[in-house]
């Protein structure tokens, strides 16, 4: 399956009239997974020729602003370009701890209510992902004054031993999280396609030779 990759902001800290916040987007198939969602996400994925409906997939790479601000209105204006299907896939959400509580309370709070499922897979960060006086336990969050209809999802956590989280797996590929060090907790992704098996005709292999 081809893959290719739209870098739809690259700024840092703000976007600029012509260069918008962190974001790219990794086309495989005929799904769009999105890689961090700055400000200027939308305007940038409306001037590419990328469809914005086809995201099933978004990556939070760590919760500083200009790498995921953007996220509440996309989500909106996705939902304001679909059509209710109860038999939708979710869209699915993966970031740090903290990030479903930041989602579903600026929905609520904006009284937006999404047409499509989504789920929120959190990451739980070390202590070592960041300078000591940065680190917060968001474990807190959510467990009370949540919607009871809030979005599902996995949280994720290291094993013994781990040196990643696995996020998903299938036929093709191996999708990974791994930690980076940062100002605040971080992580990158990692798609690993699995070798595939090559066609060789033997006979007429022979036949040449």
């Amino acid at each position: 399956m081809s893959m290719d990759i739209t870098f739809l902001g690259t700024g840092s800290a703000y976007p600029s009239p012509c260069r918008g916040a962190s974001a790219l987007v990794l086309r495989r198939g005929g799904d769009c997974w999105l890689f961090d969602c700055g400000e200027g996400t939308q305007t940038q994925l409306m001037k590419s020729p990328l469809r914005a409906g086809r995201i099933t997939k978004i990556f939070i790479t760590h919760l500083h602003g200009d790498h995921f601000f953007g996220l509440p209105g996309l989500l909106c204006t996705l939902s304001l370009q679909s059509n209710p299907d109860p038999n939708k896939p979710p869209v699915d959400i993966y970031g740090p701890l903290g990030l479903r509580d930041f989602i579903w309370r600026s929905l609520e709070l904006s009284h937006s209510q999404l047409l499509f499922p989504y789920a929120v897979h959190e990451l739980v960060p070390t202590p070592d992902q960041c300078p000591a006086e940065e680190f917060r336990d968001f474990s807190c969050l959510g467990r009370d004054g949540g919607p009871a209809g809030g979005p599902g999802g996995r949280t994720l956590r290291l094993g013994p031993g781990e040196s990643s989280y696995l996020l998903e797996e299938d036929e093709q590929l191996v999708l990974r999280a791994f930690r980076l060090f940062h100002r605040v907790p971080s992580f990158g992704f990692v798609l690993e396609e699995k070798p595939r098996p090559g066609r060789l005709n033997v006979h007429k292999l022979k036949d040449l030779g």
